[in-house]
Protein backbone atom coordinates (compact mmCIF):
# COMPACT_ATOMS: atom_id res chain seq x y z
CA UNK A 1 0.00 0.00 0.00
CA UNK A 2 1.25 3.07 -1.12
CA UNK A 3 1.59 6.88 0.95
CA UNK A 4 -1.71 7.72 -0.95
CA UNK A 5 -3.53 5.05 -0.97
CA UNK A 6 -2.99 5.22 3.14
CA UNK A 7 -3.89 9.27 3.64
CA UNK A 8 -7.42 7.91 2.41
CA UNK A 9 -7.90 5.02 5.13
CA UNK A 10 -5.84 6.56 7.89
CA UNK A 11 -8.95 8.69 9.44
CA UNK A 12 -10.34 5.23 10.12
CA UNK A 13 -7.41 3.31 11.43
CA UNK A 14 -6.93 2.74 14.82
CA UNK A 15 -3.12 2.23 16.53
CA UNK A 16 -1.88 -0.88 17.71
CA UNK A 17 0.92 -1.16 20.96
CA UNK A 18 2.41 -4.73 19.13
CA UNK A 19 1.33 -7.45 16.43
CA UNK A 20 2.68 -11.10 16.51
CA UNK A 21 4.71 -12.49 13.77
CA UNK A 22 5.57 -16.04 13.54
CA UNK A 23 4.95 -15.82 17.11
CA UNK A 24 6.91 -13.34 17.49
CA UNK A 25 5.76 -9.88 19.44
CA UNK A 26 7.10 -6.75 17.67
CA UNK A 27 6.09 -3.52 18.89
CA UNK A 28 6.98 0.38 17.82
CA UNK A 29 10.60 1.04 17.04
CA UNK A 30 11.70 -2.32 16.66
CA UNK A 31 13.78 -3.49 14.22
CA UNK A 32 12.79 -5.67 10.93
CA UNK A 33 13.80 -6.91 7.68
CA UNK A 34 11.80 -5.83 4.89
CA UNK A 35 10.59 -8.94 2.55
CA UNK A 36 7.77 -7.14 -0.31
CA UNK A 37 5.45 -9.54 -1.57
CA UNK A 38 5.77 -10.47 -5.59
CA UNK A 39 3.87 -8.64 -8.10
CA UNK A 40 3.68 -5.54 -5.28
CA UNK A 41 4.31 -2.15 -5.61
CA UNK A 42 7.87 -1.70 -7.57
CA UNK A 43 9.16 0.96 -4.71
CA UNK A 44 8.31 -1.85 -1.99
CA UNK A 45 10.11 -4.43 -4.10
CA UNK A 46 13.22 -2.03 -4.50
CA UNK A 47 13.15 -1.74 -0.58
CA UNK A 48 13.71 -5.95 -0.17
CA UNK A 49 16.20 -6.91 2.32
CA UNK A 50 16.27 -3.86 4.15
CA UNK A 51 16.53 -3.21 7.84
CA UNK A 52 14.00 -0.82 9.06
CA UNK A 53 12.35 0.26 11.97
CA UNK A 54 8.77 0.26 13.12
CA UNK A 55 6.94 3.67 13.15
CA UNK A 56 3.63 2.31 14.07
CA UNK A 57 0.83 -0.31 13.89
CA UNK A 58 -2.26 0.48 12.08
CA UNK A 59 -5.18 -1.58 11.99
CA UNK A 60 -7.94 0.24 9.17
CA UNK A 61 -11.31 -0.25 9.37
CA UNK A 62 -11.64 -4.12 7.80
CA UNK A 63 -9.58 -5.49 10.36
CA UNK A 64 -6.15 -5.61 8.19
CA UNK A 65 -2.82 -4.81 10.36
CA UNK A 66 -0.21 -2.52 8.47
CA UNK A 67 3.14 -1.70 9.71
CA UNK A 68 4.19 1.52 8.85
CA UNK A 69 8.06 1.52 8.50
CA UNK A 70 10.90 3.79 8.03
CA UNK A 71 14.19 2.58 6.63
CA UNK A 72 16.90 2.02 8.93
CA UNK A 73 19.81 3.82 6.37
CA UNK A 74 17.61 6.70 5.11
CA UNK A 75 19.44 10.01 5.09
CA UNK A 76 15.77 11.21 5.76
CA UNK A 77 14.40 8.85 8.43
CA UNK A 78 13.83 11.55 10.84
CA UNK A 79 11.10 13.01 8.36
CA UNK A 80 9.69 9.61 8.50
CA UNK A 81 9.54 9.10 12.04
CA UNK A 82 7.69 12.91 11.71
CA UNK A 83 5.08 11.47 9.79
CA UNK A 84 6.41 12.94 6.17
CA UNK A 85 5.45 11.78 2.66
CA UNK A 86 8.53 9.82 0.84
CA UNK A 87 10.38 8.63 3.81
CA UNK A 88 7.78 5.94 5.66
CA UNK A 89 6.72 2.52 3.70
CA UNK A 90 3.48 0.17 4.86
CA UNK A 91 3.73 -3.55 4.86
CA UNK A 92 1.70 -6.43 6.32
CA UNK A 93 2.88 -8.71 8.71
CA UNK A 94 3.44 -11.75 6.29
CA UNK A 95 5.94 -8.98 4.63
CA UNK A 96 8.16 -8.14 7.68
CA UNK A 97 10.77 -10.49 9.25
CA UNK A 98 11.43 -9.86 12.78
CA UNK A 99 14.91 -9.11 14.11
CA UNK A 100 16.85 -10.19 17.26
CA UNK A 101 17.20 -7.40 19.72
CA UNK A 102 21.31 -6.43 18.88
CA UNK A 103 22.33 -6.75 22.72
CA UNK A 104 25.06 -4.31 22.29
CA UNK A 105 22.51 -1.76 22.27
CA UNK A 106 21.35 0.18 25.76
CA UNK A 107 18.36 -0.67 27.16
CA UNK A 108 17.06 2.38 27.74
CA UNK A 109 17.53 2.39 23.60
CA UNK A 110 15.95 -0.79 23.21
CA UNK A 111 12.90 0.19 25.36
CA UNK A 112 10.57 1.86 22.68
CA UNK A 113 7.16 0.15 23.49
CA UNK A 114 5.99 3.88 24.64
CA UNK A 115 8.04 6.13 22.82
CA UNK A 116 8.37 9.64 23.50
CA UNK A 117 6.80 11.95 20.73
CA UNK A 118 8.58 15.41 20.45
CA UNK A 119 7.10 18.63 21.29
CA UNK A 120 10.11 21.07 19.96
CA UNK A 121 11.13 20.84 16.38
CA UNK A 122 14.42 22.76 16.09
CA UNK A 123 14.82 22.96 12.20
CA UNK A 124 18.20 24.03 10.48
CA UNK A 125 18.04 26.07 7.36
CA UNK A 126 20.67 26.69 4.56
CA UNK A 127 22.80 26.23 1.33
CA UNK A 128 26.05 25.15 2.50
CA UNK A 129 27.07 26.63 -0.99
CA UNK A 130 25.93 30.23 -0.31
CA UNK A 131 28.79 31.09 2.13
CA UNK A 132 26.89 32.35 5.83
CA UNK A 133 23.67 30.83 4.20
CA UNK A 134 24.92 27.30 5.56
CA UNK A 135 24.43 29.02 9.21
CA UNK A 136 21.24 27.18 9.98
CA UNK A 137 22.90 24.13 9.31
CA UNK A 138 26.00 24.60 10.90
CA UNK A 139 24.14 25.49 14.27
CA UNK A 140 22.19 22.06 14.16
CA UNK A 141 24.90 20.13 13.50
CA UNK A 142 26.74 21.08 16.41
CA UNK A 143 23.11 20.64 18.13
CA UNK A 144 22.65 17.06 16.92
CA UNK A 145 26.14 16.05 18.69
CA UNK A 146 24.46 17.33 21.98
CA UNK A 147 22.23 15.24 24.72
CA UNK A 148 19.38 16.94 24.29
CA UNK A 149 16.12 15.59 25.62
CA UNK A 150 14.06 13.34 24.01
CA UNK A 151 11.03 15.55 23.67
CA UNK A 152 13.45 17.38 21.21
CA UNK A 153 13.99 16.61 17.47
CA UNK A 154 16.81 18.20 15.67
CA UNK A 155 16.52 18.10 11.30
CA UNK A 156 19.21 19.43 9.21
CA UNK A 157 16.19 20.59 6.38
CA UNK A 158 18.94 22.30 3.92
CA UNK A 159 17.17 23.81 1.24
CA UNK A 160 13.95 21.13 1.60
CA UNK A 161 11.06 24.14 1.79
CA UNK A 162 8.81 21.82 1.81
CA UNK A 163 9.65 19.11 3.91
CA UNK A 164 10.12 22.10 6.53
CA UNK A 165 6.61 23.39 5.57
CA UNK A 166 5.29 19.90 6.27
CA UNK A 167 6.60 19.44 9.29
CA UNK A 168 5.64 22.67 10.69
CA UNK A 169 2.34 21.65 10.83
CA UNK A 170 3.03 17.82 12.63
CA UNK A 171 1.67 18.92 15.59
CA UNK A 172 4.98 20.19 17.59
CA UNK A 173 4.50 22.75 20.17
CA UNK A 174 7.18 24.96 19.58
CA UNK A 175 9.52 24.80 15.99
CA UNK A 176 12.66 26.58 16.38
CA UNK A 177 13.95 27.68 12.87
CA UNK A 178 17.69 28.62 12.69
CA UNK A 179 18.75 30.64 9.88
CA UNK A 180 21.19 33.57 8.57
CA UNK A 181 18.51 36.10 8.64
CA UNK A 182 19.39 39.38 7.20
CA UNK A 183 17.84 42.27 9.01
CA UNK A 184 20.29 45.19 9.01
CA UNK A 185 22.77 44.73 12.03
CA UNK A 186 26.34 44.13 12.31
CA UNK A 187 27.14 40.62 10.64
CA UNK A 188 27.39 37.91 13.75
CA UNK A 189 24.29 39.82 15.76
CA UNK A 190 22.27 36.74 16.67
CA UNK A 191 18.35 37.52 17.38
CA UNK A 192 15.84 35.73 18.85
CA UNK A 193 12.51 36.50 17.50
CA UNK A 194 8.81 35.73 17.61
CA UNK A 195 6.86 35.66 13.87
CA UNK A 196 3.47 36.79 14.26
CA UNK A 197 1.79 33.71 13.57
CA UNK A 198 -1.88 35.50 13.19
CA UNK A 199 -0.23 37.88 10.28
CA UNK A 200 1.35 34.94 8.61
CA UNK A 201 -1.65 33.48 8.33
CA UNK A 202 -3.63 36.40 7.00
CA UNK A 203 -1.09 36.75 4.06
CA UNK A 204 -2.42 35.51 0.51
CA UNK A 205 -1.13 32.63 -1.38
CA UNK A 206 0.17 34.96 -4.36
CA UNK A 207 3.04 35.84 -1.36
CA UNK A 208 4.18 32.14 -1.49
CA UNK A 209 7.27 31.67 -3.35
CA UNK A 210 7.60 27.08 -3.43
CA UNK A 211 11.56 27.70 -3.89
CA UNK A 212 12.75 30.07 -1.81
CA UNK A 213 13.96 28.87 2.01
CA UNK A 214 13.45 32.30 3.79
CA UNK A 215 12.42 31.67 7.08
CA UNK A 216 9.28 33.30 7.03
CA UNK A 217 8.44 32.58 3.32
CA UNK A 218 7.83 28.35 4.67
CA UNK A 219 5.88 30.07 7.02
CA UNK A 220 3.56 31.44 4.42
CA UNK A 221 4.50 28.27 2.39
CA UNK A 222 2.92 26.15 5.10
CA UNK A 223 -0.01 28.99 6.29
CA UNK A 224 -1.10 28.11 2.84
CA UNK A 225 -1.42 25.02 3.24
CA UNK A 226 -4.56 25.12 5.42
CA UNK A 227 -2.36 23.52 8.07
CA UNK A 228 -2.25 24.83 11.65
CA UNK A 229 0.69 26.65 12.59
CA UNK A 230 1.99 26.09 16.56
CA UNK A 231 4.35 28.85 18.01
CA UNK A 232 7.59 29.31 15.97
CA UNK A 233 10.64 31.14 17.20
CA UNK A 234 13.74 31.58 15.12
CA UNK A 235 16.94 32.39 15.99
CA UNK A 236 18.69 33.92 13.27
CA UNK A 237 22.35 35.54 12.47
CA UNK A 238 22.86 38.55 10.51
CA UNK A 239 25.18 37.27 7.30
CA UNK A 240 28.38 38.60 6.29
CA UNK A 241 28.57 36.89 2.76
CA UNK A 242 26.06 35.06 1.44
CA UNK A 243 28.37 33.51 -1.54
CA UNK A 244 27.33 36.10 -4.43
CA UNK A 245 26.69 34.71 -8.20
CA UNK A 246 29.55 32.22 -8.43
CA UNK A 247 28.42 30.38 -4.70
CA UNK A 248 31.15 30.12 -1.81
CA UNK A 249 30.98 27.58 0.98
CA UNK A 250 32.50 28.24 3.94
CA UNK A 251 31.25 30.80 6.83
CA UNK A 252 32.59 34.35 7.60
CA UNK A 253 34.33 35.16 10.49
CA UNK A 254 32.21 37.29 12.27
CA UNK A 255 29.17 34.75 11.52
CA UNK A 256 31.37 31.29 12.57
CA UNK A 257 32.53 33.04 15.99
CA UNK A 258 28.34 33.75 16.70
CA UNK A 259 28.25 29.35 16.24
CA UNK A 260 28.00 28.67 19.64
CA UNK A 261 26.33 31.83 21.03
CA UNK A 262 23.30 30.48 18.67
CA UNK A 263 23.31 27.18 20.14
CA UNK A 264 23.28 28.62 23.57
CA UNK A 265 20.66 30.51 22.95
CA UNK A 266 19.04 27.71 21.59
CA UNK A 267 19.45 25.00 24.24
CA UNK A 268 18.81 28.06 26.47
CA UNK A 269 15.20 28.24 24.47
CA UNK A 270 14.71 24.59 24.24
CA UNK A 271 14.79 24.37 28.51
CA UNK A 272 13.00 27.15 29.23
CA UNK A 273 10.15 25.57 26.83
CA UNK A 274 9.94 22.10 28.88
CA UNK A 275 10.08 23.70 31.91
CA UNK A 276 7.25 25.51 31.44
CA UNK A 277 8.06 29.03 31.60
CA UNK A 278 6.38 31.59 29.49
CA UNK A 279 8.50 33.27 27.26
CA UNK A 280 6.62 36.22 26.12
CA UNK A 281 6.78 37.46 22.75
CA UNK A 282 8.58 40.63 24.09
CA UNK A 283 11.01 37.96 25.57
CA UNK A 284 11.77 36.23 22.61
CA UNK A 285 12.83 39.49 20.62
CA UNK A 286 16.65 39.93 21.80
CA UNK A 287 19.72 40.11 20.06
CA UNK A 288 23.33 39.82 21.45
Amino acid sequence: MNEWEWNLLEDKTSTLNQVEIDGIPVKVGDRVRLHPKEGGDILDIALRNQIAIIESIEEDYEGAQHICVVIENDPGRDLGMMRQPGHRFFFTPAEIEPLPVDLNTPERERSTATPIRPTILVAGIGNIFLGDDAFGVEVVRRLASLNLPAQVRVVDFGIRGLDLAYALQDGYETSILIDAFPHGRPPGTVSVVEPDIREINALPDAMVEAHSMHPLNVLRMAAAMNGSLNRVLLVGCEPAFLGGEEGHMGLSAPVEAALDEAVDATEDLVRRLLAGENISQNQAQKES
